[in-house]
């Protein structure tokens, strides 16, 4: 089985953008009323999956997408936190149908309501519901809800807590992923994500955080930004600052494959201990076009892992049994229905 551990529903039907538009603007207008939730079928969303990541899972054969909200229109730091939950409801609920439709094809992450300012204990809620009430098995964590500004606590500290203690208590890891970027220095998938990736790491190789929650675990996308190019600074900088080896944080951190060339994918998997590599591909995403040099598409990373060449036991590691580990609800869930 091929699970991919990074998916986000890039292709929603044009409703739910058009809500989220009218809902920026009445942040404006104090005389709108009540906005209209967003109307959508089930038939529209057949038709916004069949023709994009289903086709997709089909062409390039992976079998199930961790699933989740347009990470980029997350948007938290537009409006206030009403606004923030008001759109994490919406999306998270249209994630839910669609995991209802294509339950053997999609497994559903939520997007928190986060806000700048707000504590981060306040989405706990909304974690709690898509976790016990829709079935969810994780949650994107936003470490910089101001888009491109970096006005919140770095995410070791205990500002972040009461959220980290509803995620151990629930048992569902965090991929880190920002959103938009409303700072033009940084553009928003070329660099906004990757710094966020690597200010992660080095956020949690200088703290304590996991021997105060040993059970916590979070997934740093997009191959951990810059990390595994320079693996050897970051273990120079944890022998420098008496922090532990890296080998100690792996036990909580976990890196995807969406690196959009066979070298990059190369240099993870020589970096990184194959235990801590997830499959992922963020299709239909970041890239989506047509590498002249392959022919192929940038996203398709199962084609660079299947050039590794990999054992078959880290094949099962990286294609299925790493992701069923970081996320045990996902594996009861696969465990139910006999997958």
């Amino acid at each position: 089985m091929i699970i991919d551990c990074h998916g986000h529903y890039t292709t929603a039907p044009g409703e739910l953008q058009i809500f989220r538009d009218a809902q920026l603007v009445a942040l404006n207008s104090p005389a709108a009323g009540a906005l209209e939730l967003p109307r959508i079928s089930d038939d529209q969303i057949r038709g916004s999956l069949e023709t994009a990541q289903l086709k997709l899972q089909r062409e390039r054969g992976s079998d199930l997408t961790i699933f989740s909200p347009r990470a980029s229109a997350m948007g938290h730091h537009l409006g206030n936190e009403a606004t923030s939950l008001t759109w994490a409801r919406v999306c998270n609920d249209l994630i839910y149908r669609v995991c209802q439709l294509y339950p053997d094809n999609f497994a559903g992450v939520c997007q928190l309501p986060q806000s700048p300012g707000a504590a981060p204990g306040n989405s706990a809620t909304e974690l709690e519901r898509c976790v016990r009430e829709l079935g969810f098995i994780g949650c994107n964590l936003n470490p910089d809800p101001s888009g491109g500004h970096w006005n919140s606590p770095p995410l070791t500290d205990r500002h972040w807590y009461p959220l980290y203690q509803k995620m151990v208590e629930l048992d569902v890891p965090a991929m880190v992923h920002v959103s938009a970027s409303c700072n033009p220095n940084f553009h928003a998938t070329g660099a906004h994500y990757l710094n966020a990736d690597t200010t992660a790491f080095m956020q949690f190789l200088t703290s304590d955080l996991f021997r105060d929650f040993p059970t916590l675990r979070f997934i740093i996308p997009h191959g951990g930004g810059a990390v595994p190019y320079h693996w050897g600074r970051y273990r120079g900088l944890a022998q420098d600052m008496k922090r532990p080896p890296l080998e100690e944080l792996l036990r909580n951190v976990y890196f995807d494959t969406c690196v959009y060339h066979l070298p990059g994918i190369e240099l993870l998997f020589k970096v990184v201990a194959h235990e801590n590599i997830l499959f992922g591909s963020e299709m239909v995403g970041a890239v989506r076009g047509i590498d002249p040099r392959t022919g192929q598409y940038y996203d398709d990373t199962k084609r660079y892992v299947d050039a590794l060449q990999l054992s078959e036991a880290d094949r099962q590691r990286v294609y299925s049994a790493n992701a069923r580990r970081v996320f045990p609800r996902l594996d009861a869930l696969l465990k139910k229905t006999g997958r």
